[in-house]
């Protein structure tokens, strides 16, 4: 991951990611506003799981990257089994593509044989996935007190934005607005990874008084004084600052434009993919019990109040 290319691949699947749930969430919102269910993940009509196949499948082009192709050796252990130095971030980068594969397998299974709370579980594994993105990031093994730290320290900020949202959502399945927030930062995370990627490892992109040096074979920017390290940590919040300006702006220019084209027709109502009906329907028959539940336990009160209010007067006269 540390290159150019190791950081656009990564931005680019996660701000593809991020756009495709906020179009679904948008979409489910604006059909079923009284219904709408929070997913974390969406169906498509020809293939149901061809998101988290894509998922499973860009995991292992990540850890293959890392692990097996990137080495020179092909292989990313020393002569003598242990792991050298210069691989320590290999193995931290596939380990966070391999929890999003564990998270989009057991995804498949749980839709499968839908056990109970199975979509609270699928959740509650994207926030692991999210968690331990968010540890390796701040703990990481290279060296991010400079120019690259300052870039990783806000790339954190939006990573514990996904893990908030994707626990609350576990717990809020009816809030769009926790959705709308998960999903936005998603799509953000790509953005700031090929932003990364462009301004980290393009010597011509560089601020003033910083270099790109080869050490280890690890690319890294070092400034020549503490100077010109401030003005570019500086220049990199203020980048990130236009960077959120305008993803606020897209967000909410989308969302204006979803609900404009689906909020307001009827005909696009009963258009929902079958695989989103079946989802909203689980949700709905569960709710409708507790509904159900809560209306005879208020009968049997109200029940129970007219029995009073007829006893009473009788306690009186004797």
């Amino acid at each position: 991951m540390g290159s150019l290319i190791g950081h656009v691949l990564p931005g680019i699947a996660f701000l593809a990611l991020g756009l495709w749930h906020l179009f679904n969430h948008i979409k489910l919102y604006s059909l079923h506003p009284n219904s709408y269910i929070s997913s974390a993940w969406f169906p498509t009509s020809k293939v149901r799981h061809l998101e988290l196949f894509l998922i499973m499948a860009g995991s292992s082009i990540s850890i293959s990257m890392e692990l097996f192709i990137g080495p020179e050796r092909h292989q990313p252990f020393d002569s003598d089994g242990t792991i050298p130095s210069n691989h320590l971030k290999n193995f931290e980068h596939s380990s966070i593509s391999m929890l999003f594969f564990v998270y989009a397998t057991f995804a498949i299974l749980l839709d499968r044989f839908k056990p109970k709370s199975h979509l609270g579980l699928t959740q509650l594994l994207g926030a692991v996935a999210f968690g331990q993105q968010l540890f390796l990031f701040h703990l990481h093994s290279t060296d991010h007190q400079g120019l690259e730290g300052q870039y990783h320290l806000l790339l954190q900020a939006i990573v514990v934005v996904s893990v908030v949202t994707t626990l609350m959502g576990i717990g809020l399945p009816r809030s769009f607005l926790v959705s709308f927030v998960r999903s936005v930062s998603i799509f953000f995370q790509g953005v700031w990874f090929i932003v990364m990627g462009y301004m980290l490892w393009t010597p011509e992109l560089l601020p003033r008084g910083c270099e790109l040096y080869n050490e280890d074979e690890h690319h890294v920017v070092r400034c020549g004084s503490q100077q010109a390290l401030h003005r570019a940590k500086s220049l990199v919040n203020i980048l990130f600052s236009c960077f959120l300006i305008g993803t606020a702006i897209f967000a909410v220019s989308f969302y204006m434009g979803m609900v404009e084209r689906f909020g307001t027709r009827e005909d696009y109502y009963c258009k929902l993919p079958k695989e989103f009906e079946e989802m909203q329907e689980e949700e709905e028959e569960f709710c409708d019990a507790e509904s159900q539940k809560e209306k005879k336990f208020g009968e049997s009160k109200g029940a129970f109040v007219h029995m009073e209010a007829r006893i009473a007067p009788f306690n009186m006269e004797r």
